[in-house]
């Protein structure tokens, strides 16, 4: 069963406007995926040993701060999996391109909100490698139509027509799941094959050398997932029920993270995230 609501805000640091400083925002972009160049994919000379499945981490700065997980040997076991899905003929979402699009697309040390999902879409055209997104032109899901509709009552943000969320990512918000991939029409197939212990890594990473991020947690999957946050007190930590249509009215509803959100910034001297998605 969903928690109820519940905020951890501990008080603004004093060092929070020279950490503002050092995480400021890169113009908006509209190229579709960081990793979408081909010649990206290729691994670099000195990482030749890794597995195939870490040439797709394309960001230099998530590269160097993983490195020694993408030499583990559950990493090497997750990155042959998938290659032995793909070659049963299994399809496989997002595709390759985007499997680490929410890292690839957010450096670390510029990461200034977390929105935790449990494992990508698995319907036709949906997954796109950022939690809870999809693409302009499929139809948007309950979940993310109740995130939707609690947009217009915190923050009066007008509900979009589509359910892209990319506007959020270019402003550092990393939008991960626990899990990076999935099987087509077939939830949770690549549970428990070494993602959550990859992600639990990012988490880990971000929470130890990034201070001041927001972890915003929805229902009891990113719950368990905010175990690995490091360092609790110099960040804020806010978890409240699911967003999905069974659980959205037992406490997601009415939470206010996206506010609360805007509140922790403004107090460390940052600028607030526009969360409003452009049309």
């Amino acid at each position: 069963m969903p928690e109820t609501a519940q905020t951890s805000l501990p008080e603004a640091s004093t060092a929070g406007a020279s950490e503002a400083a050092a995480r400021t925002n890169p113009p908006d972009a509209d190229e579709p995926s960081a990793a979408a160049s081909s010649a990206s994919l290729l691994p670099a000379p000195d990482d030749a040993s890794l597995p195939p499945l870490a040439s797709l981490l394309t960001c230099p700065e998530w590269r160097a701060a993983l490195r020694s997980e993408l030499a583990q040997p559950y990493f090497r076991e997750l990155s042959a999996f998938l290659d032995s899905e793909r070659a049963k003929g299994r399809r496989i979402f997002p595709p390759p391109a985007d499997t680490f699009r929410a890292l690839n697309e957010c450096p670390p040390c510029r990461v200034r909100a977390v929105i935790l999902g449990q494992d990508p879409y698995h319907g036709e055209g949906q997954a796109m490698g950022l939690s809870f997104s999809v693409r302009r032109g499929v139809p948007v899901p309950s979940s993310l139509q109740n995130i939707h509709k609690e947009l217009l009552a915190d923050l009066g943000c007008p509900r979009p027509a589509h359910g892209c969320l990319q506007a959020w990512a270019r402003q550092r918000v990393l939008l991960l799941n626990a899990v990076l991939s999935v099987r087509a029409h077939e939830a949770a197939s690549h549970a428990k094959r070494g993602w959550e212990r990859f992600t639990d890594a990012v988490v880990r990473v971000l929470s130890r050398d990034n201070p001041g991020a927001v972890f915003l947690l929805w229902g009891r999957h990113a719950q368990e997932k905010g175990r690995a946050i490091q360092s609790r007190d110099r960040h804020l930590v806010l978890a409240s029920a699911h967003p999905s249509g069974l659980s959205a009215h037992r406490g997601f509803f009415g939470c206010r993270h996206f506010s609360k959100t805007n509140d922790w910034l403004r107090a460390r001297g940052e600028e607030p995230i526009d969360w409003r998605i452009p049309p």
